[in-house]
């Protein structure tokens, strides 16, 4: 227990000095859009992918039942609360996790144990300000719009398949959905996704800042960013989903 709470409070206190230089002593910020674009930008295939197939699948799933009620028209309304609230910040979190969080492990992680991030105390340049706030903002930043980017990308799966496949009504599926949605249920996704980018770039850079062990503790704390990672953004969505809905 008190080697949990030795971590819990190390990690705490990087996060914390992290955000304090994002506000003074800032690095410079070519550092900030550059992380940004890796975070952002260059996730975007996989998030499209990846949500225009999981709104198909709930199409898919709820047009049978729906079809029993004649109700097929509601498929529209389902598929974007359930992006909205759900499945576009929870899937586009887990996408960043696994492509750009465990790459910020395995860099920080490579700079400490090669003694780069000694290099940077030498030359005065603090390394928490220029390695950790820079991915700070990016994820804070960064995974909002790519949650905006799945909840748009899912919303047309489900109307492909709804409409092409199944022969649903067009203007009734876009009708229900603006009927049956608020911006509220779009916003809550967006608030989560700023708390779920804040968590990927602090767990990240922290398991990075704290490698030991060569090559094989590399390896073993971009294993336990990329769980760690994805546990707390499935238990926070919980609680999250319970205070904004």
């Amino acid at each position: 227990m008190l080697r949990v709470f030795e971590e819990v409070g190390r990690a705490t206190l990087l996060t914390l000095w992290g955000l304090y230089f994002l506000f003074r002593k800032r690095a410079k910020s070519k550092h900030y859009v550059k992380q940004l674009v890796y975070l952002a930008s260059e996730t975007v295939p996989v998030v499209v992918i990846t949500s225009v197939f999981s709104g198909g699948v709930i199409a898919l799933q709820t047009y049978d039942t729906f079809h029993r009620f004649n109700a097929e028209f509601l498929i529209g309304a389902v598929v974007a609360l359930s992006m909205g609230r759900e499945l576009g910040p929870v899937l586009a979190s887990l996408m960043v996790v696994a492509r750009v969080g465990s790459a910020m492990t395995a860099n920080i992680g490579t700079m400490r144990i090669t003694e780069q991030i000694d290099a940077l105390e030498v030359m005065g340049i603090n390394p928490v300000g220029y390695l950790v706030s820079p991915r700070l903002f990016a994820g804070i930043v960064g995974v909002p719009m790519l949650v905006v980017v799945a909840d748009v990308s899912g919303i047309f799966g489900g109307w492909f398949v709804a409409v092409k496949l199944f022969d649903v009504n067009s203007y009734l599926f876009w009708e229900k959905m603006k009927e049956l949605t608020e911006l509220h249920d779009f916003f809550g996704g967006l608030y989560k996704a700023v708390f779920f980018g804040f968590i990927i770039s602090a767990v990240s850079t922290y398991f990075g800042y704290y490698t030991r062990g060569g090559t094989e503790g590399v390896g073993r704390a971009t294993t336990n960013s990329v769980v760690t990672s994805s546990m707390l953004i499935l238990i926070s969505d919980y609680f999250l989903t319970a205070i904004i809905f």
